[in-house]
């Protein structure tokens, strides 16, 4: 088998590749590098710069590299500015994915994992969040998630493809220092920003119907991640008819925002700071757990790191990557 991992230089993205070479997988990398490194891929990894919107790319990538499955992590993902920017995100992550599925298909290429997203449900009212969970996105991000599935299962059932769409909650960590995510989007980074730079950091709401007040969420290592991503393609690659497999990707837990802000001091040495508790942010859910059985009953697949594990690797990357700024 041969892989082709879109996005495969981004922090994602660096981590499933990583982790298919360690199977013993061909894989080569399709990246515009808008956001990607090039030092994240493993020695002798081929690199390919260029976009999911250029068919003339992906037909000679596909056709000189011989492959046979595609990973798609190439994706513009920062909800608010999928806000401001929808139009931008439409072209990037629905004619982006229209683009490559066509290409799979002219090059008759078989089995396709898609990054999606916990994006797609929105707000969903319930304990834990399901496979079943009704879709209603909140942000033209959550809404090309959902498309993209839409579009990738549509294409699987015309032309034959294995697919796998793959819901990530909340990704934090590093499999090793240097592939740690250098971006501050998320809620780990956003806190080591404020303690770094001596401020506090911040709360968004205290007010929510949770045992503490704040947002809970479900959080899942990075390395975690990029093993399901293994364990899925695995999975597509058996004898069998076509398959079509939509999966959560947690831990099954739920952690308060307020519980992640402590842990975070504490691990970084910064336990006498106090978080700021500022307004609610518009959309922000109280409770986002995925139920995690489908996953391990499908592939196996169960999370091996808890939230230390995550906030102390992500650390190592942090300061890493700022003493090398």
């Amino acid at each position: 088998m041969s892989y082709l991992i879109t996005g495969g230089a981004g922090y994602i993205g660096s981590h499933v590749v990583r982790a298919l070479v360690q199977a013993g997988e061909q894989v080569v990398v399709l990246d515009d590098l808008s956001t990607g490194i090039p030092a994240r891929l493993p020695e002798g990894v081929p690199m390919v710069v260029g976009s999911v919107l250029d068919r003339a790319v992906l037909d000679t990538v596909i056709k000189e590299h011989g492959v046979t499955d595609v990973v798609h992590l190439a994706a513009k993902k920062q909800v608010g500015e999928s806000v401001e920017m929808p139009l931008h995100y439409y072209r990037e992550n629905v004619h982006g994915l229209q683009t490559l599925l066509e290409a799979m298909a002219a090059g008759g290429v078989g089995r396709f994992v898609f990054s999606s997203s916990a994006s797609v449900y929105g707000m969903p009212d319930v304990d834990l969040v399901t496979e079943d969970t009704p879709c209603l996105p909140l942000s033209p991000y959550g809404e090309t998630k959902l498309i993209g599935e839409w579009m990738a299962r549509a294409a699987g059932k015309a032309h034959g493809i294995n697919t796998a769409c793959l819901r990530y909650f909340n990704v934090a960590g590093a499999a090793t220092p240097e592939l740690a995510d250098t971006g501050v989007f998320n809620l780990v980074p956003m806190v080591f920003e404020k303690l770094t730079d001596g401020a506090a950091p911040r709360i968004f709401g205290d007010d929510y119907p949770t045992p503490d007040g704040t947002c809970v969420r479900d959080y899942i290592h990075v390395a975690d991640l990029a093993d399901a991503h293994v364990a899925a393609a695995r999975k597509l690659a058996e004898p069998g008819p076509v398959r079509d497999l939509t999966l959560n990707i947690g831990r099954g837990e739920g952690v308060s925002v307020r519980e992640m802000v402590d842990l975070i001091t504490e691990i970084t040495g910064y336990a006498d700071v106090r978080a700021e508790v500022t307004a609610r942010r518009p959309g922000d859910p109280a409770r986002v757990v995925a139920a995690a059985d489908r996953i391990a009953d499908e592939l196996g697949w169960k999370a091996r790191h808890d939230v230390r594990d995550m906030i102390s690797s992500a650390w190592a990357g942090w300061q890493l990557h700022r003493s090398q700024d």
